[in-house]
């Protein structure tokens, strides 16, 4: 009898309604294709060509200060604008739908996490990750309440691969005025099985999840760290509270240390993994902030790492994942139990001074 473990299936992402490629048995064929540049940890503690360290300067000759702790500023280079234009020029026969524009408006935000150049999220102290956690809830409570914006999101891109220009330790904060595709997905769908079920579609998975425990990668009194049943990369993992909260400002302060305690030991799981500065794309999904119920909103965390084999070998979305449907080889199963594998501890050095 054909089992998940072995056999091509494919599985539903209740989130946003879409379904993955399953494909386990792929993992048995040879490899040739792409090998990517190890990238190296061996990074100095300021470095005077960065822009991100205290006391350098930043295109446009603002200087950035003398920062001890966290830092936050307006991107220098902006993917969006608090002004634009009240209405584009289109055609005007535009019945058919076929040519809408309409003006997008909003605030980019840099994150610098610490004011050492060599560090990530996974080799500060959990105090010190406190700090950007208490920066992620003041931004988005500040950018949430201004009236043109509708959506938050807080993210952070590591590495060359994953699109980093800069190995400063740091994130970002796009706020819209629209609620983007996959939020709005997301809230579709969280409203939906609410309405359905009468209950929290993440609260239900979440009890599931450690019922069974086979995609547990670890977790702490408030939150669970797991890769989801319907992963598409191969080493996907969500972090989720364990108290139903629909933003992150809704968290107490035993449950902000909690998350950074998540956050450095799950960054140091995947450095751990092929012992290498695992390159992601992490972010926070949380309710918009229209002022609409949002009672069907569980927040959580997505983390996007494109690793596949080794710390040269990614997974490429490509073929098939462009055209059709994305497709994994490497069960949830089996990534989740090889970062269970992984310890705590930093490969180079623990919270280091």
């Amino acid at each position: 009898m054909p089992v998940p473990e072995d056999h091509p299936h494919r599985r539903l992402n209740p989130l946003t309604g879409e379904w993955v490629l399953v494909s386990p048995h792929r993992t048995k064929r040879p490899w040739q294709g792409k090998r990517e540049t190890a990238t190296s940890p061996q990074l100095p503690h300021h470095d005077p060509d960065c822009y991100l360290c205290p006391g350098n300067t930043r295109a446009g000759g603002v200087v950035t200060p003398e920062y001890t702790g966290t830092f936050v500023f307006t991107n220098d280079f902006p993917a969006l604008l608090p002004d634009s234009p009240s209405h584009f020029l289109a055609p005007s026969d535009n019945d058919d739908g076929l040519f809408c524009s309409e003006p997008e408006t909003g605030i980019c935000r840099v994150i610098c996490f610490s004011p050492r150049h060599d560090l990530s999220l996974a080799r500060m102290h959990p105090d010190q990750v406190v700090e950007v956690v208490d920066v992620w809830c003041e931004e988005f409570e500040t950018l949430g309440d201004r009236p043109d914006i509708g959506y938050v999101q807080i993210f952070e891109n590591r590495g060359q691969v994953m699109g980093c220009s800069n190995p400063h330790p740091h994130g970002q904060i796009w706020a819209t005025r629209s609620i983007p595709n996959i939020p709005a997905a997301e809230d579709r769908s969280l409203r939906t099985y609410l309405q359905d079920k009468g209950e929290c579609m993440l609260c239900r998975y979440r009890d599931r999840e450690l019922e069974s425990g086979e995609r547990i990668v670890f977790a702490n009194d408030s939150f669970v760290a797991l890769v989801p049943f319907w992963a598409v990369w191969p080493f996907e993992v969500m972090i989720l509270p364990r108290r139903h909260m629909d933003a992150i400002t809704q968290m107490n302060p035993a449950e902000r240390a909690d998350l950074a305690d998540m956050l450095v030991r799950m960054g140091t799981r995947f450095d751990n993994l092929f012992s290498t500065s695992f390159p992601y794309s992490m972010g926070v999904h949380q309710r918009p902030t229209t002022g609409d119920d949002a009672s069907h909103w569980h927040w959580h965390i997505h983390y996007y790492p494109p690793l596949l084999r080794s710390a040269t070998v990614k997974k490429f979305m490509v073929g098939f994942e462009m055209l059709a449907m994305p497709q994994r080889d490497l069960t949830a199963e089996e990534s989740a139990r090889r970062l269970r594998q992984c310890p705590d501890i930093h490969y180079l050095a623990h919270w280091e001074t």
